[in-house]
Parts: structure tokens; sequence; C-alpha cells
């Protein structure tokens, strides 16, 4: 009876973890369900050189965050005006170029991570930490919501003296506002392997998926609720 009731109650936990859900719901190879951004998959994840190489991404700013299932921070920053694209990846460890897998599997020091391009003069980056701390759970250790492991801990990486600046000077004006500590580390931003393509934009293109149903567009549409200020017209469309 006692292992009955374990795996009765393990059953959520399945249905609504990230890394689970994976598998599930991977796209086909279908190139209609899959959006433009490339990737080679022979030689592993690319680097976020070599992934917007040629695309002209060197005009915007940069931000880097970590706050668990990258499905769920993607969405939360790409409907904002001003951010160009966000790209889901990885970023933290040490391993060179790796797999969706490896990192799930908690040995690689990397978090799942999205990089926000920007420009400054329609959004800066204080707001986007502001989004960032309603997008997700700031104090909790290792884990977002029913994804544990240090793959979904909190990060920001900072890319220069001034966004670590203002990273400690944001951090400090929220310390009152929760109920538990801040769990966010800051880190130096070193590299950044962009996701396997399948994870790219998989909020909107399987809004099917439970994981996205239960957990990412609860947290999306709370940002969304926040910052409807800032809203692109055609946000989801």
């Amino acid at each position: 009876m006692k292992s009955f009731i374990f795996v009765l109650f393990s059953i959520p936990v399945i249905l609504f973890s990230c890394n689970k859900n994976m598998t599930e719901t991977q796209p086909s190879e279908d190139k209609s369900e899959i959006t433009t951004k490339t990737i080679t998959k022979k030689d592993g994840t690319k680097s976020i050189l070599e992934y917007t190489e040629g695309k002209g991404y060197e005009k915007y700013s940069v931000a880097t965050f970590a706050g668990g299932c990258f499905w769920c921070t993607e969405a939360a920053f790409e409907c904002m005006d001003g951010v160009a694209d966000v790209i889901s990846g990885y970023s933290g460890g040490t391993t060179e170029r790796p797999t969706y897998k490896e990192v799930g599997e908690s040995n690689t020091g990397h978090a799942e991570a999205i990089n926000i391009y920007y420009e400054e003069d329609k959004i800066s980056f204080k707001t986007l930490l502001e989004i960032f701390f309603v997008a997700h759970d700031p104090t909790q250790v290792n884990g977002q919501g029913p994804d544990i492991g240090p793959e979904y801990r909190s990060v920001i990486f900072y890319h220069s003296p001034e966004q670590k600046a203002n990273i400690h000077h944001f951090m400090r004006s929220q310390s009152n506002k929760f109920n538990k500590p801040i769990a966010t580390q800051i880190l130096p931003y070193k590299e950044f392997w962009v996701a396997e393509e399948y994870h790219q934009d998989y909020y909107w293109l399987h809004p099917e998926n439970s994981y996205v149903q239960n957990i990412s567009v609860p947290k999306v549409k709370k940002v969304e609720k926040e910052f409807a200020h800032l809203l692109k017209e055609d946000c989801g469309k």
C-alpha cells in the first residue's frame, strides 16, 4: 500500500516537470513546426557567438539570466517591447557543448539560462531585472517549483562592471520584499551554449504540453499582467 501511495503522489511531479515532459512532446522533424533558428546537432550545441554569427546581434545589449526551465523565462521576456530576441541555452558550468540530457543530470555545472538581446533606448537593464524577479521565485534554492536541481538555480550573469553594480543595487532594493532570503547568484558571464533547436520558442510552439499549460502559462501571464504597459502589440501572434 505504501508503494502505491508513493507512485500515486509522484504522478503530478512527473507530469509537470520540464525535463520529464521534453520526451513526450519533442517536435517532429517537419521544418514547418520549428522556428527559423538553426543549429548543427552533429557537433553538439553551438556557442552563442557561433549561433549569432552574421545575424547583426552585436547592435543589441545583452542580459543573461537563469531562473528555472528556460521554456518559461524565454517566453516571459519575448513579448516585451525593446526585446529583439531571447535564446535558450546553458551557462555557468564547465562542460563544453553540453546537451540537454547532460545538463539535466546535474553534472555539468550549467543552469538552464536565456540570453536576452534588447535595445537600451526602449527597455532598461533595470526593467529586465524587475521582470526577472516576477518571472521566477528568486528565493528558491537549486530549483523552481517542480524542477529541482542546480540546473534550475537562479543566477544573474553580468557582462560588465556596470551590469554588476546595477545588479547589486537592485538586489539590495529587493531584500525586504520577500519572506525568505534571496537565493539568486551573481556571477560573471563566461560562455553561453545554445540549447537544442526544439527548445527555442517551445512555449509558443507547444501550447498543448502539460508543463506549458500548468507551469509556464501562469508564470508568463503573471509577467504580462504586471508589465502590460511594456507588451508588444503583436504579443503571442
